[in-house]
């Protein structure tokens, strides 16, 4: 019961609750960093202001520092796209001459039809968003006020917040708090580990793309350390923009192929080296589970289902596997009477 009003609360006033939400998960991951220091002897005030002051210390370096680095790369290749367009135009134009057995003129002419079709709608969807831009904006400023406003209260009223919570509750609720421990645990080495692997893989990308001398590293590099947050579809996705840019600068020539060397080698380090040492015991899902979830919940709440879609899979083996327990120790029960 417990999970289904949970979600149809998200299903229907998720929109409402947003800023709410976005508070609860970020004092969520910044719990166990004020747990750690009250292990110290602090009281928990101070803990609490202690990681409240780190976590808006980081969140202005990221957006004072970060943030406008990327918007000045990503605005750099928007104004380059002409060039861009026009160069993949001249490529494709090419390729009934070089494969005449596979590609015929006919087709490249259907593909631009379609292509020009396309771009038409993608217009006017992006004439109709600046129109709505105000309303954003707006929103934005409504969430810097008070979601950070909010993860202080959830940090500093936690126990009183949880005992009000918990007073709704059934008093025999076993089965619940063993489904919590075991999802508190493995989602709390999750976030931390995932964490750790975009730093990782998101600093080691702008480096080698740094140095190859590759445009927008910066920009690529925050894209493939964030594209780790869905596994295996994020890796795809992300390919493809590194992969073109790569082309679009040097051509299929030697720089070309040494960076698809170079990402490929980071892709294979980060899939059977990062990844297993990180999470050796953090996740314990089947590969077709991780894939079902973000096909799932991504089709049910969009980017965030996707977004989600690992921790809520925890949640749902977690729950299955307290159900299995559960029943294994009413039949031993019975057989043994």
């Amino acid at each position: 019961m417990l999970l289904i009003v949970g979600f149809v609360f998200i299903l229907t006033l998720g929109d409402l609750m947003a800023p709410i939400l976005w508070a609860i998960v970020i004092a969520y991951l910044l719990e166990w960093v004020v747990s750690a220091i009250q292990k110290r002897g602090l009281r928990r005030f101070w803990a609490v202001l202690i990681v409240f002051a780190g976590f808006i210390g980081l969140a202005l370096l990221i957006v004072f520092g970060l943030i406008p680095l990327v918007w000045k790369q990503g605005s750099r290749l928007v104004s380059e796209l002409p060039n861009i367009t026009l160069k993949a135009k001249e490529a494709i134009l090419a390729l009934p001459e070089k494969y005449p057995n596979f590609i015929s003129t006919e087709q490249v002419s259907s593909f631009f039809a379609s292509v020009n079709s396309d771009l038409g709608a993608f217009g006017e969807t992006l004439l109709t968003a600046s129109f709505s831009s105000l309303v954003g904006i707006a929103t934005a400023l409504v969430y810097i006020v008070l979601v950070p406003l909010l993860v202080f209260f959830f940090l500093k009223d936690r126990n009183q917040i949880l005992g009000w919570c918990l007073q709704w509750l059934p008093q025999d609720r076993h089965l619940a708090e063993s489904v919590w421990g075991e999802v508190n645990h493995q989602i709390g080495n999750y976030i931390r580990g995932k964490v750790l692997e975009i730093i990782i893989v998101g600093v080691v990308s702008y480096i080698a793309f740094a140095i190859m001398g590759l445009n927008y590293a910066l920009l690529l590099g925050v894209c493939v350390g964030l594209s780790v947050l869905i596994p295996y579809v994020g890796a795809a996705l992300v390919t493809i923009p590194v992969l073109l840019i790569g082309f679009f600068q040097w051509g299929f020539t030697q720089p070309f192929y040494i960076l698809f060397v170079v990402y490929m080698v980071i892709q294979i380090l980060d899939g059977n080296v990062l990844v297993p040492l990180i999470f050796s015991e953090a996740v314990s899902l089947h590969p077709v589970a991780i894939i079902g979830a973000i096909l799932l919940f991504g089709g049910l709440w969009g980017f965030w289902g996707v977004f989600f879609a690992i921790p809520l899979a925890i949640l749902v083996n977690a729950v299955l596997d307290a159900v299995k327990g559960h029943r294994e120790i009413i039949n031993s029960d019975e057989s043994g009477e």
